[in-house]
């Protein structure tokens, strides 16, 4: 009897090392078979607009689709694509972007773009209906980013600038282990003028003691000539932050 119980502890603790060695090739095999990023930095690749979607006179969400339901971008948090189109006259133009979206978010990848009326590239965007094809090329960029690397992050962005922030932003939140608190200042013409409104409200909501942002509009502080950038590098500059502190998408 005393035999018998033991072989049977013994199976059942060889089943239990079976499983554990089964669950542990699972993770081995998700992360050394993690979907290659479809980005080539040397190559424009195509990529189908599958949704439009306007959110005002001169703004709107566009939905690419990548692949395969399972593919991801590719493009490391921080960084930008170029995208490749023509002008109202035909020329080809070249410009950067960045997704709103994270390779958390697989088989597809948004653009929230502003067309503005003498945008060569707007004009491109504008011109877009679903079907069409983007011709996309990357990553590009200086920026590295790693979970915890500093202790929190001043942001300063105007207009179309809010989209490499609220990626990094996405990033931080969406990652339990990461601790960065990040500080907002967003800056617009107008109240409609402010992108992505609504879903940086709903980070500010679900993380209240580790996101904040502010807006700003121009009936309230008055910005203009020189550029956004210089401007702020120089009032940051005057606060005591360096060069090293700061940097420029």
């Amino acid at each position: 009897m005393e035999s018998l119980q033991s072989h049977r502890v013994e199976m059942i603790s060889i089943a239990v090392a079976l499983v554990a060695i089964g669950a542990g090739t699972a993770f081995y095999f998700y992360i050394t078979k993690k979907p290659k990023g479809c980005l080539d930095p040397e190559n424009f690749k195509e990529y189908e607009l599958v949704k439009r979607t306007d959110l005002s006179h001169n703004v709107a969400k566009f939905k690419f689709a990548l692949p395969t339901p399972d593919s991801v971008l590719g493009l490391p948090i921080g960084q930008h694509m170029s995208c490749r189109g023509k002008d109202s006259v035909g020329e080809e133009v070249v410009k950067p972007y960045t997704p709103t979206t994270l390779d958390s978010d697989i088989g597809y990848f948004e653009l929230v773009i502003k067309m503005y009326p003498q945008g060569r590239m707007s004009h491109h965007f504008r011109e877009m209906r679903e079907g069409d094809y983007m011709a996309v090329k990357g990553p590009k960029g200086r920026f590295k980013y790693q979970p915890n690397q500093v202790r929190a992050f001043g942001m300063i962005a105007g207009g179309t600038g809010i989209t490499p922030m609220f990626q990094v932003t996405r990033a931080i939140l969406e990652n339990p282990d990461d601790k960065t608190n990040i500080h907002l200042i967003y800056a617009n013409v107008t109240y409609e003028d402010i992108l992505l409104k609504e879903e940086i409200d709903n980070l500010a909501t679900i993380f209240p003691n580790q996101f904040n942002v502010y807006y700003v509009l121009n009936q309230i502080l008055r910005c203009g000539p020189p550029p956004m950038n210089k401007a702020m590098a120089a009032h940051l500059n005057d606060l005591g932050y360096t060069s090293q502190m700061q940097f420029q998408f």
